[in-house]
Parts: C-alpha cells; structure tokens; sequence
C-alpha cells in the first residue's frame, strides 16, 4: 500500500488543544520565564474534553499525527501523557530543542511536507496565527477555541518561538 492509499491525516495540537495548560501559565508570567518549570508541569495538565472527544471521532476515518510546538526534550513526558488519555497513537512531531522560530512557521513547514504524500483532512489548533497560515495555505482548520486565549502563551508562540 503507498502513502496515497492510506487514510487521510487528521492533525492535532496538543497545548490548550488537547491539554489544558492553564496551570503551568504561571512560570511564563515570570520574568525571567521558566520554560524548565512549564515544561516538567505537562504531565499533569488536564485533558480538554472538547478536543479529546474530536481526536476519538476522527480516529474513526483518519490516522491521527499530533504536531506541538513542545521541544523534543519534552517527547518521553508526552507520549506518556497521550498514552494516559487513552489517546489513540500516531506520529508525534515536535520542534527541535534549539528551535525558535514562531509556531506558524514551524507548524506550516511540517503540514505542507506531510501534505506531500497524504491527504489532510484537517488541522487542530488553538493558536489563531497558525489556523490562519494553515487556512491561507489551502488546509481545512478548527480552531480549538474551547480554552481562554493566554496572551502569555501566545507571545511564547509566536514571538519567542518555544511552545
């Protein structure tokens, strides 16, 4: 079977996406921020229903790729975080450690070679710039817009490209 007869892709972020990050904001609303700190809280972050429920059901038609802006310092803690919400597998891309390019830009980068040999039926994220790259560039996007926007988070994304 080649890559064009495989399932569509269906591609999913993971901070307020499918885990509520809500509790770790506070190591990025000191100066100076504690990425270390944000990170190592992850395991715990709370599952968004709205999101899990959406990854099982497109389970059902898709293969399911996660995408984060999360450094791949970070992969063991979350694999086993999506493990422990009985998330279904799939291919985890993650940011370089030393990668800090804003989030649309590393995001689009992997969408678009993904898009090369598969078909992406659709995009899941929260953050507005990226679903609007991702949009402009053809893709079919849902906004995750079922956590409060954090402006803390969203200057992290795009402008000190770490998350």
């Amino acid at each position: 079977m080649t890559d064009s007869d495989k399932l569509p892709l269906a591609v999913f972020d993971l901070d307020n996406t499918l885990a509520d990050t809500a509790h770790r904001q506070r190591f990025l609303e000191r100066r100076p921020r504690d990425w270390d700190g944000f990170f190592a809280a992850a395991p715990e972050d709370p599952p968004l229903q709205e999101g899990i429920a959406l990854v099982l059901e497109s389970a059902e038609e898709c293969e399911i790729v996660y995408l984060t802006g999360r450094p791949e310092r970070c992969r063991h803690d979350t694999l086993a975080w999506l493990t422990a919400q009985g998330l279904p597998e799939g291919r985890v891309y993650m940011r370089r450690n030393d990668d800090r390019r804003p989030a649309r830009r590393t995001k689009l980068e992997i969408l678009k070679r993904l898009a090369r040999t598969r078909e992406i039926r659709v995009l899941v994220d929260d953050d507005e710039l990226v679903c609007e790259d991702a949009r402009r560039a053809g893709f079919t996007v849902v906004r995750a817009s079922w956590t409060a926007p954090s402006a803390t988070l969203e200057v992290a994304q795009e402008r000190e490209g770490r998350t």
